[in-house]
């Protein structure tokens, strides 16, 4: 990997840190050549502070430090990502990211929909709202539809319409994630259990 630390007069490179799971930007800072290679010899993320114009370990007070998982550069080659597992939170004023905002996995549209389960289940008129209806039914009546989603897919399955097959999967992944959160979880729970088993 060739680093381009001659491009600025001070021979600095913005690093920009990003958790290797969540994939959330935690933090921007400097490097110098002498910082990168203190970061992948102790593997504890080191910059250039310009303030205190040394080298500063992330967490090197706090205890809040940044585990090295991976570096990589950019097409230009004077930027660096730097993916990490950190310790704690990111920023110095106590937050995950030092953009105020929480590390937590995200799914995309599915955290999306995610949220709008939890909407309707806290919402008073159950009348206009599929999803609130079934919490008002309770666990029972949640696992019976999850039971006959998964019927309908293994049905599709073993027959040629995709279409079929597509739509009855995303009925079950809805109503399972209905489930989920009936019994107080969330996809990122199982997630974590997956990852778990990887690490065994």
């Amino acid at each position: 990997m060739t680093i381009d630390f001659n491009k600025n007069i001070d021979g600095l490179v913005p690093a920009i840190v990003q958790d290797a799971v969540t994939k959330n930007v935690l933090m921007l800072g400097y490097m110098n050549e002498e910082a990168y290679k203190k970061t992948t010899e102790t593997h504890l993320v080191t910059f250039y502070s310009r303030s205190k114009q040394r080298l500063w370990t992330k967490g090197e007070e706090s205890g809040n430090t940044l585990d090295l998982v991976d570096i990589k550069v950019d097409c230009d080659n004077d930027t660096l990502l730097i993916y990490v597992h950190p310790n704690g939170p990111t920023c110095h004023t106590g937050t995950d990211t030092c953009w105020s905002e929480e590390n937590k996995p995200s799914f995309g549209f599915l955290s999306e929909l995610e949220s709008t389960i939890h909407q309707r289940k806290t919402e008073a008129n159950s009348k206009e709202s599929y999803v609130a209806s079934l919490f008002e039914k309770g666990v029972n009546k949640i696992a019976q539809k999850v039971g006959e989603e998964a019927v309908e897919v293994v049905i599709e399955a073993k027959d040629d319409n995709d279409d079929l097959f597509l739509n009855e999967s995303a009925d079950l992944l809805f109503h399972y994630l209905i489930l989920l959160q009936q019994k107080g979880f969330q996809l990122k729970d199982i997630v974590k259990v997956l990852q778990d088993r990887t690490e065994k």
